[in-house]
């Protein structure tokens, strides 16, 4: 049985943009204070079309394999031509497809109205929504790593998948989204103790830990308290914020040549972080470099983190230059190019 180098577990979804020059309004009652026209009972017309895969576990899986890992997607489809064309996709791409089967609801699928580089999303979950205990092939994915974002009420195997991956050692990434820490806020604080590496943006670091992202040192110490592992938090524009426990890194971002779409933005940048980290420490155990005083050890591990910051920066402006979350996706030998090689990242004492 082969044992991958990671595997990705959460959602997979058939994703299609409609992108034209739809009219906005200003609505309040949005986040965004902005909404699309779309008169009812009208034939609209587009300008463009394009199809393509998602889902938090299907994009990650990518930039895995493109980074030249041996990797593995784990998710639920539906018995129809979406899930078929996932699967097709992912073998292309050099991932290993081990998915549940669903004969209830269809694939998970998406419709994007894009304009600008901005979307709104109408999204159905379909059967990523539908897994069970009997779904999840446990021996087939004993790996090395895995990369944990579980949509929808996928978010229930939480504790047995992190439960599992303790008894076989491995390692365990773990990006939440709003809804599971919105909804099961306490229990995802109870397991932060058994992740090598957590990733949030900072609205979802203050929901979890009800605690300002103004205070950031504050919300980082929480954090080093509560997980041994590696914690990124990202901001948008403003960047990055990484914590190993004793030190800060702070960096910007790349600037994109042209905004094409937003979407697989966060995805991109967790999985490139781990995927920068795999390849610089590789089997090392993380919570022993922390704790290390040795010069060259710490000097190692600010290395790497430094390299994953970098790695992942890069991905995550790549696809945001590509309409769909995994067509701007780099590949070992595209990171090497001069554009993502002067990358300043500030480190400073936590404490």
């Amino acid at each position: 049985m082969m044992i991958f180098d990671i595997v990705t577990i959460g959602s997979v979804t058939r994703d299609n943009f409609l992108e034209s020059d739809y009219e906005i309004i200003k609505w309040l009652k949005a986040p965004s204070g902005e909404a699309l026209i779309l008169p009812f009972g009208e034939k609209l017309e587009v300008e463009k079309v394009y199809s393509t895969i998602g889902g938090n576990s299907a994009n990650a899986s990518i930039t895995f394999a493109r980074q030249g890992f041996k990797a593995a997607c784990f998710g639920k489809i539906g018995n129809d031509l979406s899930g078929r064309e996932i699967k097709e996709r992912l073998r292309k791409e050099k991932v290993r497809p081990l998915f549940a089967v669903s004969k209830v609801k269809p694939t998970a699928y998406s419709v994007l109205l894009l304009k600008g580089g901005e979307r709104t999303i109408l999204g159905y979950h379909g059967a990523s929504d539908m897994m069970t205990s009997g779904d999840i092939p446990w021996k087939s994915l004993k790996a090395k790593w895995w990369y944990l974002s579980l949509a929808g009420e996928s978010d229930k195997f939480l504790k047995p998948l992190l439960l599992f991956a303790r008894k076989n050692k491995i390692k365990v990434a773990f990006n939440p989204s709003g809804h599971h820490i919105r909804h099961k806020r306490k229990e995802i604080l109870s397991v932060l103790k058994d992740l090598a590496f957590l990733v949030l943006n900072k609205s979802e670091a203050a929901d979890l830990l009800r605690i300002s992202f103004k205070k950031e040192k504050e919300v980082f110490k929480k954090l080093d308290k509560l997980t041994p592992g590696i914690v990124a938090v990202t901001d948008g524009s403003s960047g990055v914020i990484v914590s190993d426990g004793k030190y800060l890194y702070k960096a910007g971002i790349f600037s994109e040549k042209k905004l094409a779409d937003r979407t697989g933005a966060g995805d991109a940048f967790g999985s490139g972080f781990v995927a920068g980290f795999m390849e610089k420490l590789q089997d090392c155990n993380i919570t022993e470099l922390q704790k290390s005083k040795d010069k060259l050890v710490i000097s190692n591990l600010q290395s790497a983190i430094k390299y994953s910051i970098r790695l992942a920066s890069a991905n995550a402006t790549s696809v945001v230059e590509k309409v769909g979350a995994t067509e701007g996706i780099l590949t070992k030998n595209q990171f090497q190019s001069a554009r993502w090689k002067s990358f300043p990242v500030k480190i400073s004492q936590l404490r």
